[in-house]
């Protein structure tokens, strides 16, 4: 039985990315905890605290020599897995070093280090997918700056925009939850080594230096004073990847109201057989956004349960920490699998132009409606233009004339003023305007990611 789609043989393949899965599996979290003992152990080895062998003897198991069965029973025993993670540890140690497993240390600097770990690996991966991501969307932009397209308001033609400055926007909304990953991978990739209640108290007035100690080994930044009930890096890190699922998800509702057959100005990539109906043997249905979409809704429960952790009694909580147990990794693996359908749209997004000029005469002249009021204004006035442009729009929907054709009809006005109220040329040339500032602000971001 699985508890979780991610977990899911049938369907972690669709959410998550196989490579964010190997993250946060059951493998990777016992040589993550090994890794742990051994930088703790090193640590305490170059401060005279511990022998000099037991690091070496402890980076020389192999994770396939732990149980993970005979843990898993333990651990529900336990209640964490730490405890008997440290007794078959033990067992496979020389009893000379074993006395010095762990020394000073408790069950929430063994779980919050191996975590760290993984999370720096899994940002890693949030980050290669990211980049990659931003970079077709700017491709996108750059290319059709100057491919006019209609722009929606509350789900209407609006006025002309262009579709590279609606690729812009995706790009720029992405980018500015990007741009972040560098700090909030900083604040939750943190070594605390703290002991019992937060005070490593084993190694009195010298508890800092085996911290420090420790934190250079293990090769995170040290943190100044116990994690154990300060779970803001976590937290951040949890709603940091809400919000990207959110930023991909504005992307991906739109591509999916433009790819339908009604709009058919994009299309998802195609492969054989994908996005197919059991029942209809026409239909491509948009996978992409589909997964990216499920996986913004989903997100907002795990993140809630990361903020609720905050609330943590004294020096150690029941059951508050061990909430983050199911959120963290749930909002990777969902996020994983956004990021690789967000990545697809972005590298392979097909664009139908001829769609796109077809739907801009759809409402018959509508779209420019602003723009001829405004043009007729120095002719009739301000306020005589606009109910002109109003009843123009009457006459369209009622009628099944064009905006032109009607505001021509009473023959007064001059033929120059209503070629410019339909000119094109001033929505693409103000669309095509802020594209460059978006890419700018992308490749900020993608710089932020390299780092």
């Amino acid at each position: 039985m699985t508890f979780s789609a991610l977990d899911s043989a049938l369907t972690g393949p669709l959410f998550a990315s196989e490579a964010m899965r190997a993250v946060f599996d059951d493998r990777a979290r016992i040589a993550d905890m090994l890794a742990v003992e051994a930088a703790l152990a090193r640590a305490q080895a170059g401060l005279g605290l511990a022998p000099e062998t037991l690091g070496p003897a402890i980076a020389a198991i192999a994770p396939d020599a732990v149980d993970l069965a005979a843990i898993g029973r333990e651990t529900a025993h336990a209640g964490v897995p730490s405890i008997p993670f440290l007794k078959a540890l033990r067992a496979m140690l020389p009893p000379a070093l074993a006395r010095d497993l762990h020394k000073g240390a408790t069950t929430q600097d063994l779980i919050d280090g191996a975590l760290a770990l993984a999370l720096h690996r899994a940002f890693a991966l949030v980050a290669a997918d990211l980049d990659a991501i931003l970079a077709g969307l700017a491709r996108l932009a750059e290319a059709h700056a100057r491919t006019p397209c209609a722009g929606r308001t509350y789900g209407q033609h609006a006025t002309p925009v262009t579709f590279g400055f609606k690729a812009a926007v995706w790009a720029a909304g992405i980018a500015d939850v990007a741009a972040e990953l560098p700090a909030v991978r900083t604040g939750a990739c943190v070594a605390s080594l703290a002991g019992p209640a937060g005070t490593l108290p084993a190694f009195g007035a010298r508890a800092p230096e085996v911290a420090d100690a420790f934190a250079r080994e293990i090769g995170l930044a040290a943190a100044p004073i116990a994690t154990h009930t300060r779970r803001a890096g976590v937290v951040r890190a949890g709603t940091w990847l809400a919000t990207l699922m959110g930023a991909l998800g504005k992307m991906a509702g739109d591509v999916a109201h433009l790819a339908a057959t009604e709009v058919g100005e994009v299309a998802e990539p195609h492969a054989p057989g994908r996005g197919g109906s059991s029942a209809m043997p026409h239909k491509r249905n948009p996978v992409s956004c589909t997964v990216i979409l499920a996986a913004a809704s989903a997100a907002r429960g795990p993140a809630t349960t990361l903020l609720d952790a905050m609330v943590a009694a004294h020096e150690r909580p029941a059951g508050a920490w061990h909430a983050e147990w199911h959120a963290l990794p749930t909002l990777f693996g969902l996020a994983s699998g956004a990021l690789a359908e967000a990545r697809r749209l972005a590298e392979g997004l097909v664009v139908d132009e001829a769609a796109m000029a077809r739907n801009l005469d759809l409402t018959r002249g509508l779209l420019f409606a602003d723009a001829a009021a405004a043009a007729l204004a120095p002719v009739l006035g301000a306020e005589e233009a606009h109910a002109r442009v109003t009843a123009a729009a009457d006459d369209v929907r009622s009628r099944g004339m064009s905006l032109r054709d009607a505001l021509a009809a009473p023959g007064d006005l001059p033929a120059d003023v209503l070629a410019r109220a339909f000119d094109l040329a001033p929505y693409v040339d103000a669309a095509a305007a802020f594209v460059p500032g978006a890419l700018a602000q992308v490749e900020t971001a993608r710089r932020a990611l390299a780092l």
